[in-house]
């Protein structure tokens, strides 16, 4: 196994060229080529197929960890819809090539990806609602819309009988959301069939059009427990208190400056703890999330996290009536992204302001937490895209989808995909 950072001595050069503000030049030969105007014309007249596969996916639950069902589906889907070499890797992403594009010499890959976790915890109920237009069901925008792109593409390019030009996969991944910390996206540029053969990411991620992800938001978690010996609220006051030692760490974080540029920002997302109102609890943990679009403010505040928590643990033992027991501190990494971005000039990042804007968006560049962040940090150019239609109430039980638009994301998917791939061929 190769650590993954010394993947960056595996990277390919960048190719191609930058494209005009306006992309006219680029898309005018696609659009005026019959196959692509079919493939076009397919997605103009399948709205109801495109939502019934994304009721299917979103009623397929796919809580953290537990992507296994989903991961199926999309394994099936590829397979139906004929891609080669379909497999689910050693995590759990799945994993299909478009026939036609594998390279016999050193080519590199692009990459259409969307992950197939959700935030929402075993359990929940996932069966979608329909409200006039609207979908209504958790999971249904993030990132169901972004999953259901991926073989409506597979099948629009079947239906123009194109073949790109360029190496073509598909991947759904696991482990984008929370605690999954990136896992599916980590194993797919580190290990298997596409590790050290990717040129080229894309991850859809979402709804919306408007939306251009090129830089990457870095993050750190932290599972912060104290354990201490308990006791009763009246009869055994004064001992050390692992609840209060959490309030007094916050209390701590809460006063950090934290600085508006490059932006930075902390959260305690989840405090638990204790047996009963009248009980001192004998442990209490809770998670913190520090994020930050520069690395070097991102772990100036993960220093001032760890040294505020060691120092404040050790107050409490010292003030405190600890005896034989004083506080135990365990501190746990359960997530690190990487921030970084990929040049507003890289020929991706151009490519794709072009095609938005040939389709009449003017789009917006901006940074988030992605399946992207790992090949931005790598490198390796790299995006995320809405798939269209208008969504609202994303990790909330309440979630929901329009479909209105959805049209428009679908085909500037594929015009974005033949215009970083040229066609190889196509029938008449």
């Amino acid at each position: 196994m190769a650590p993954f950072d010394r993947l960056t001595n595996l990277l390919p050069g960048r190719r191609g060229a930058p494209l005009g503000p306006d992309g006219e030049s680029l898309l005018g030969g696609l659009l005026e080529d019959p196959a692509v105007a079919r493939a076009l014309a397919w997605i103009e007249r399948s709205g109801e197929q495109f939502t019934e596969e994304q009721i299917r996916i979103c009623e397929i639950p796919a809580p953290p960890f537990g992507e296994e069902a989903r991961g199926a589906y999309l394994e099936e889907r590829f397979r139906e819809l004929g891609l080669s070499r379909v497999h689910r890797d050693e995590v759990g992403n799945v994993i299909g090539l478009f026939p036609g594009t594998e390279p016999t010499g050193e080519a590199f890959w692009l990459v259409l990806s969307a992950h197939l976790d959700t935030v929402f915890p075993p359990g929940t109920d996932v069966v979608v609602r329909r409200v006039g237009k609207r979908l209504h069901a958790p999971g249904i925008g993030d990132d169901v819309a972004g999953l259901a792109l991926l073989p409506a593409l597979i099948e629009a390019l079947r239906q123009g009988a194109i073949v790109p030009a360029a190496p073509l996969a598909f991947v759904a991944t696991v482990g984008e959301e929370g605690e999954g910390d990136l896992r599916g996206v980590r194993h797919l540029f580190a290990e298997g069939l596409l590790a050290g053969r990717i040129g080229r990411f894309i991850s859809f991620d979402g709804a919306g059009v408007e939306w251009l992800t090129h830089q990457a938001l870095g993050s750190r978690r932290y599972r912060i427990r104290v354990d201490g010996p308990g006791g009763h609220s009246w009869g055994d006051f004064g001992v050390v208190h692992p609840v209060h030692t959490l309030a007094r760490i916050i209390a701590g974080l809460a006063d950090y400056p934290a600085p508006s540029s490059p932006r930075t920002t902390f959260n305690v997302g989840r405090i638990e703890g204790g047996e009963s109102v009248n009980v001192i609890p004998t442990s209490a943990w809770m998670d913190v999330d520090l994020r930050s679009a520069g690395e070097a403010e991102l772990s100036q505040i993960e220093e001032f996290l760890l040294a505020q928590t060691h120092r404040t643990v050790a107050e409490e033992n010292r003030l405190r009536r600890a005896g034989r027991h004083p506080l135990t501190l365990t501190t746990q990494l359960i997530g690190s992204r990487p921030s970084g971005e990929i040049p507003l000039g890289d020929p991706l990042v151009q490519t794709a302001i072009g095609v938005t804007r040939a389709l009449g968006i003017d789009p917006i560049l901006s940074r988030a937490s992605t399946d992207a962040n790992i090949p931005i940090h790598l490198g390796i150019p790299a995006i995320t895209l809405g798939a269209g239609g208008v969504s609202g109430d994303p990790h909330r039980l309440t979630e929901w989808y329009d479909p209105t638009g959805r049209e428009l994301g679908y085909r500037r998917a594929l015009l974005l995909t033949l215009a970083l791939t040229g066609i190889a061929s196509r029938s008449s």
